[in-house]
């Protein structure tokens, strides 16, 4: 996944004033209305179940070509090389790092077992200075190693490492990478505002292994996995039923678990339990979606155009963004915001997708947290008349994004299953981590009514939509006891 799962996401977050900006003048006529863009832009966006249909059956279709060879589909079905998952027999003292943005996230958890599972777990979170997004691999690793020192040195007693053993970690890395085992990955290169030195073309598991070393930190990395395959496999660890994870939050994700026999570029490798996880990198689908103008000069005006289609419609990073470029030409239009175009509307990204929600989880009669937003991002005084067209608009993205994220689902869910089981009653679950999903209470809403539509409500009642807050750190960890160098 291109872009980290959105952790702080907070839809009321800084409702403060922020002062006045300029405005540009125009003389449009108070007789326009602003319809005509709303009500195209509605049907642009609708997801009708025919459409989602299409996006079901083309997703499942796309995986199946992306198994059948590398480059097959725009979806890159990459090989987790996670072939062990956990059972919940693993014990002993183990250690997760996340690393995916600005931050990174270090916790401890001690294994008890099937009687008593996670005995006790502690995290800490970290800020990385700015400095080091731009240093050598060498200096951002031993800072990463230092605070992993620091932390092992906090263990208290409730946490025992069995004498004559190294500590285990799983690392959850989530930037390009090209995964060559379970304890290794050769770095594409660094994304999200990191222009680290020296680190590209290197397996970023040695990079840390010495780092530690450097450190005298007697610990070793026994899994590397990204976001989304520790969110599965943290979910798993709980629920058998567990049989794929999705992230929403700033950008997306989704991964699976997958029959050796059903990947066909395989070429008839062997694994003991015969599945493994299959990273889907599901944001860059692009068949038949439901894209209006304003997607198309986003996309346009992006770093990777033609790329990340589906991300760009359903995940946090540009919901907000679309709504901006709906309401500019709504205001250029008609007298939206009263007889001036406020600068600030012209300015990318400036609505940010918490503000989307907030806005649209507001139900009050004068629709208040609306205004109040209005005026700190743009600066505009707004009548109720505007505000409701608003809001409208956040429903529509909103809608769109949760029911083709849904329509996603529902194609993974035809990819692994002929659903004779979950007829029968056999219950499926899809593990689901990252700010926007958690936040967004009518996005999860809309996500949910599209998978029921697609499966039909009988269908639907076995298939269970689930957040697992989180999952990815203490998955990581899971996933380093199950492939543990020490495991007999």
């Amino acid at each position: 996944m291109s872009l980290p799962a959105l952790g702080s996401f907070s839809p009321l977050t800084s409702l403060a004033f922020r002062g006045r900006p300029r405005f540009v003048m125009s003389g449009r006529s108070k007789a326009l209305s602003v319809a005509p863009i709303l009500t195209k832009f509605q049907k642009d966006c609708d997801t009708p179940l025919p459409v989602l249909r299409y996006v079901a059956d083309a997703m499942a279709d796309n995986m199946r070509a992306g198994l059948a060879i590398d480059g097959g589909s725009d979806l890159k079905m990459i090989l987790s090389h996670v072939d062990t998952l956990p059972t919940g027999n693993e014990k002993g003292l183990l250690y997760g790092l996340d690393l995916g943005g600005t931050n990174f996230r270090v916790l401890r958890v001690q294994l008890g077992g099937k009687e008593e599972r996670v005995i006790a777990t502690e995290f800490e979170q970290v800020s990385i200075p700015q400095h080091l997004m731009f240093a050598t691999s060498q200096e951002l690793f031993d800072f990463i190693a230092s605070g992993l020192a620091k932390f092992v040195e906090g263990e208290g007693n409730r946490f025992h490492l069995p004498p004559g053993r190294k500590r285990e970690i799983g690392f959850t890395f989530s930037f390009p990478v090209n995964q060559t085992s379970i304890d290794s990955g050769i770095l594409i290169k660094w994304t999200k505002g990191f222009a680290v030195s020296g680190t590209a073309g290197k397996d970023v598991v040695a990079c840390l292994n010495e780092a530690m070393e450097r450190r005298g930190l007697d610990m070793h990395v026994s899994a590397l996995v990204n976001d989304t395959v520790g969110t599965l496999a943290g979910a798993r660890y709980y629920d058998d039923d567990v049989v794929a994870a999705v992230i929403l939050g700033t950008g997306t994700n989704a991964c699976y678990i997958e029959r050796k026999d059903a990947i066909p570029k395989l070429q008839g490798q062997a694994s003991s339990s015969g599945k493994t996880i299959i990273n889907t990198e599901w944001g860059a689908y692009s068949n038949g979606l439901p894209l209006t103008v304003f997607d198309r000069e986003m996309d346009a005006a992006s770093i990777n155009p033609g790329e990340q289609i589906f991300e760009k419609t359903i995940a946090g990073m540009y919901l907000g963004e679309i709504a901006r470029r709906v309401l500019l030409a709504m205001a250029e239009f008609a007298p939206l915001f009263g007889k001036s175009i406020p600068e600030k509307l012209f300015t990318p990204f400036v609505l940010s997708t918490p503000d989307l929600c907030a806005m649209h989880q507001d139900v009050s009669n004068d629709l208040q947290a609306v205004g109040l937003i209005l005026y700190n991002v743009f600066g505009v005084e707004s009548d109720l008349s505007a505000r409701k067209a608003v809001v409208e608009v956040c429903n529509t993205i909103g809608r769109r994004g949760g029911r083709l994220a849904g329509a996603g689902i529902v194609g993974i869910l035809h990819k692994i299953e002929d659903f004779e089981d979950v007829k029968l009653g056999k219950r499926r679950v899809v593990a689901m981590d990252g700010g926007l999903y958690e936040n967004y209470p009518q996005y999860r809403r809309y996500l949910k009514e599209g998978v029921a539509e697609l499966l039909g409500t009988e269908l639907a009642k076995n298939v269970a939509i689930e957040h697992t807050k989180d999952g990815s750190g203490i998955g990581a960890a899971l996933l380093a006891a199950s492939n543990s160098i020490y495991r007999t």
